[in-house]
C-alpha cells in the first residue's frame, strides 16, 4: 500500500532527497516549505519521478499561527499520514550570536522553538490515528556544546531532549519517534563551510540511512554510521580537556 508522507521543510538538500525515495515508490506526498517557487520546483520533480501524488502548503517555519491550518489541511487531504519529518532549519553564524542578541534569539526560536512547535501539533494528530512515524532532524552538535556552533548545538540538543520524551509518550499510542543525527552533509547549507571530504556525506546517503531508519522504526540515528563511534568518544572527554579544544 503506498504511504501518505508530510515534510515539513521539504525544500531543504536532505529532506528533498528523502522525498525522492518516497516519490519513486509511489507515495502520496505533502510538502511544506517558506518558498514557493522551490516548493513547486520540487512538486514538479516528485510527481515526474512517480509520486501518487503531491500537495503543497506554504508556511514560514516560525509561523505558528499558522501551524494548525498546514495540519487540518494534510489530514483532510490524505486521511491518515504514515510518516511525517519534520527537517526545516539553519545554520547560525556563531561569532554573530554572541553580540547580536536578536539574532541569537531568532536562530534559537528557528531551529528549536518552530521545530518542537511541529512535533506538538503532530504528535496530537498522531495520537489520535494511533499509528505512524514522526521523524525529526537533529545534529551530532546537538550531543555537546563546541566552540565553532554551541547555539545552533542548544537548539539541536532540545529537540534530541524533546524528542526522547515524545517518544516514550507516544509509544504506548503505537506511534514511533525517530531523532536524527546527521553529521557533516553537502548541502546549499554549507555550501561555505570548509568541510573534511572524508566525514562528509551527500543527502542522497543520509535519505537512504533515514529511510531505511523510518521502516525499521529506529529510535535514534546516527548518520553516515561513524558518527555514533566520534560523538562517543567527543562526549567521554574530560571536561578539563574538551574546553581546550578548538573546534
Amino acid at each position: 500500500m503506498n504511504q501518505n508522507i508530510l515534510i515539513i521543510g521539504a525544500t531543504s538538500g536532505i529532506a528533498e532527497a528523502v522525498a525522492r525515495r518516497y516519490a519513486e515508490q509511489g507515495a502520496r506526498l505533502f510538502l511544506v516549505a517558506r518558498n514557493n517557487i522551490k516548493l513547486e520546483t520540487v512538486s514538479t520533480d516528485l510527481a515526474a519521478r512517480g509520486a501518487g501524488e503531491v500537495k503543497t502548503f506554504v508556511m514560514e517555519a516560525n509561523d505558528s499561527d499558522l501551524l494548525p491550518q498546514m495540519l487540518d489541511s494534510a489530514w483532510k487531504v490524505f486521511g491518515t499520514i504514515d510518516v511525517a519529518l519534520v527537517a526545516h532549519g539553519t545554520l547560525p553564524d556563531q561569532l554573530r550570536t554572541e553580540t547580536d542578541i536578536p539574532y541569537a534569539i531568532a536562530e534559537f526560536r528557528t531551529n528549536a522553538e518552530s521545530v518542537i512547535a511541529c512535533l506538538v501539533g503532530l504528535a496530537g494528530r498522531f495520537e489520535t490515528q494511533g499509528k505512524g512515524v514522526i521523524a525529526v532532524i537533529g545534529s551530532v552538535a546537538g550531543d555537546r556544546g563546541r566552540t565553532s556552533n554551541y547555539l545552533y548545538g542548544a537548539a539541536k540538543a532540545a529537540i534530541d531532549t524533546y524528542a526522547s520524551g515524545l517518544r516514550a509518550r507516544l509509544f504506548k499510542s503505537g506511534v514511533h519517534v525517530l531523532t536524527i543525527k546527521p553529521g557533516f552533509v553537502a548541502t546549499s547549507m554549507t555550501a561555505g563551510l570548509n568541510l573534511p571530504a572524508r566525514l562528509t556525506a551527500t543527502p542522497e546517503s543520509v535519505a537512504q540511512d533515514i529511510h531505511r531508519a523510518i521502516a525499521k522504526r529506529k529510535d535514534v540515528l546516527y548518520t553516515p554510521w561513524f558518527w555514533i563511534l566520534i560523538m562517543l568518544i567527543i562526549r567521554s572527554l574530560p571536561a578539563a580537556i574538551f574546553k581546550r579544544m578548538k573546534f
